[in-house]
This record gives C-alpha cells, structure tokens and sequence, in this order.
C-alpha cells in the first residue's frame, strides 16, 4: 500500500476499495500511518465524500480495530440507542432502564460532552461514586444480572476512532457525513447489536441545522447498519428549544429521576416512549404502562449500585451539589413562548462551567438551569422563565443575560 497514491485517489474523487481502507486503518492504529498522511486522507474524504460501501468498509476496520463485545449463546435482543447531541439530552438516563426491563440487553457505550452538547458520562459521574471506567467483564456481568450497562470507550474499543477522532478535531474535517458515519457507528456495532435507534437531532441547538441534514446523516448511518446486518432505525427529532426543563449535569439526573417516578417533562417522556417502540416492540401504551410499574425506577437503582453509586443519593442531589446561587430569572412581560433558543442555552450552560471547551476542561456538576419555560406557554409579567444554578454573581449574571436573549415573548 502506498499512502500517498491512495490519498491522491481519494483527493480526486475515485472510490476506494474496502481492502484498501482496511489496509489503511490498521496501518494507522499501528502508528505505521502517521498523523499528517491520515489528516490529508480525513481532508479528502470530507471534500470528495465516501460511497456507502466506502463508508461500511471504513466503519468495519475501526470497529475491528478493538475489542468488540461477545455475548453468551441464547442472550435476550442486545440493542441500544445514539443520539446525535442536544440541549438537556438525558433521553439515556430514561430509556435505558426501560428497555431493560422489557428483558432486553442494552450495553451502552457513552461519550463525554464537549461544547454545548452534553454528555452521558459527564451526568452519570454527578452521582457520588458512579464509576464509568468499567471493564467488558465487568460490563458483561452487570448485563447478566440487570441488563443493562452505561459505560466509557475503553482503551481497547474502537481504538482507530479515538485516533482519528482526535485528530478530526483539530484539522478541521469534524463535519463529515462518512467520517462522522463510521465514528458514531463503530462504537455502535462493536457491542454486537441486534438493533439500534438512532435519534438525529436537527435545529438551533444541533450539529446538523436543517432536516434535510439529518436525514442525510441518517441515511448514511443506516445504511451502514444494514450493510453490517444490524436492523438500524433513525428518527429525527428537533432541538429548538432544550428538552425537559432542566440543563446541566446534576440538574439532569434529577429530571431523569423524576421521569422514571412518572413525573418528568411530557416531551422527555415522549421522546422516550417513541425512541423505546422500533428497540424493543412493545406499544407506546405498554412501555408508558411498564414506566408507570416502578420497575425501570428498580432497575435504575440497581444500576447505579452496581457502577460504584449509592441510591440513597439520588433523592439528595440538589442538596449534594448545591450551588453557591441559584436564582430565578423573571418575565419582563406577558406573553407566550414563541423561541427558547437552545444553541444559546447550551452555551450559557457551557459558560457556566457544565460543559467542557476543551476536552480536559473540569465539570462543575452544580451548575446549569432548571424550570424552563417551554414553547406555546403563556406567562405572567414577573413569573419565573427558568431558575439558574451559578457559582458566582459574575456567572449568573452572564447567563442571565445570555438566556433572556434566548427567549422569545409574544404579547
């Protein structure tokens, strides 16, 4: 294989074969591809684009790069599901647990946020104790015994993605339809899925800005699921406006919390249910019927006693991470809801020390907002529009500003 001729094919438009993607990959994760010929190949790839066999290929070499998740003969359905990002996205904190109690498997491999966008591990880790640096045969007998696991990409899973992912970061090809593909779903099928629903965010507060975006992406990603034999779903969703009412690491397992003692926000709920239907193929009516049980609630519990947590925390979150202020923020008017702009309100929460910058960027747990108003709402001059969570005057009045300039109010 000669690295600079493949580059030069690529640069110019010709498709590759998936032996010599393969080739390249493995080379590349071996250290013997350095890192300026893989940043030329990224660049090619995001001006010139990838066939879905391209994409499939390339996804499969990353994925085959590590480990990959071996389950025992005779196991329940193994599935899961990946959001694209979002504001307030702690759809995860829910649904899993539900569908594990449908008696399916779901071994979830999570990320961290970075920028606006949230992440699983960041939220879980608000719970005292909560360890995310899980083995697979620790994941394995966590699976066994309660179905369901929500863990961090080791040092051996997919291992070819977290090079080239790095590196995506700083040469300027992130916003790549094949490259973003193979990222995503390399994690994906490493954990040997039987099906996955993918939930494709689009809107003010996503990656992908426009339907026809997401849809695009989710093509691609189910065409690669397909190609690799795993039944894949896709919805898109949009992320306008943030979803619950609460933003921030803590404040969000609160609200997931809530939603498994069946009383969260109707729209996280909703999207729970929609995104639990294609996974497990139960009804809307049964899994809202299961939900109520208390048993996802059970299994939550069980959930974070075996990750090193203590359920006798959760209950006392707020006390645990209690932020030095924690005002409300008032409405100048009467009016309705019209816009509460979820870019802005992920990056006041970023602002605020919930989200990282950079990816060594320390979280601060305590902080974000809560009770936010919701679109179509009406309220009162002087009724609260959400209560913010800040570690200091500075940091509080920034976000304030930054979240009223996010609301929109129709008189």
């Amino acid at each position: 294989m000669h690295v600079p001729t493949l580059i030069a094919r690529k640069r110019d438009g010709e498709a590759l074969a998936a032996s010599e993607i393969e080739a390249l990959v493995a080379a590349y994760t071996a250290g013997e591809v350095p890192d300026y010929q893989m940043s030329a190949f990224s660049m090619a790839v995001y001006f010139q684009g990838m066939n879905a066999v391209e994409t499939a290929a390339l996804t499969r070499a990353m994925m085959q790069s590590g480990d990959i998740m071996q389950h025992p003969a005779g196991h329940p359905p193994i599935v899961d599901k990946h959001s694209t990002g979002g504001i307030g996205d702690k759809i995860s904190l829910v649904l899993a647990p539900l569908v594990a109690a449908t008696g399916a498997w779901i071994p979830m491999v999570s990320g961290r946020g970075l920028g606006i966008t949230g992440g699983t591990l960041d939220k879980l880790e608000s719970i005292p104790g909560f360890r995310v640096g899980l083995s697979l045969d620790e994941a394995y007998a966590q699976l066994a015994r309660i179905g369901i696991v929500m863990m961090g990409q080791t040092e051996r899973f997919c291992p070819a993605d977290k090079k080239l992912y790095a590196l995506r970061d700083v040469s300027g090809t992130v916003p790549s339809i094949p490259l973003i593909t193979a990222s995503i779903m390399s994690k994906k099928l490493a954990e040997s899925l039987d099906r996955l629903v993918l939930d494709v965010k689009f809107g003010k507060g996503a990656f992908m800005r426009t339907e026809a975006e997401a849809r695009v992406l989710a093509d691609s990603m189910m065409a690669v699921g397909n190609e690799m034999g795993v039944e894949v779903h896709a919805q898109l969703n949009p992320m306008n406006q943030p979803i619950g009412r609460a933003v921030g690491n803590s404040l969000e397992v609160i609200e997931s919390v809530a939603a498994l003692e069946g009383q969260g926000p109707s729209d996280l709920i909703d999207l729970v249910i929609d995104l639990s239907v294609p996974i497990t193929g139960w009804t809307s009516e049964a899994l809202r019927g299961l939900l109520a049980s208390g048993k996802p609630r059970e299994l939550f519990d069980a959930f974070v006693l075996g990750q090193g947590g203590c359920p006798a925390d959760l209950p006392n979150l707020a006390q645990i991470h209690l932020a030095p202020i924690i005002r409300e923020i008032h409405a100048g008017c009467t009016g309705t809801v019209k816009a509460v702009h979820a870019g802005i309100v992920g990056q006041a929460s970023l602002q605020l020390g919930a989200g990282r910058a950079k990816a060594n960027d320390v979280i601060n747990p305590a902080v974000g907002f809560d009770q936010i108003v919701k679109i179509g709402e009406n309220v009162e001059q002087g009724q609260p529009l959400c209560r913010i969570h800040a570690n200091s005057q500075a940091d509080f009045e920034m976000a304030e500003a930054m979240f009223l300039s996010a609301i929109g109010l129709e008189s």
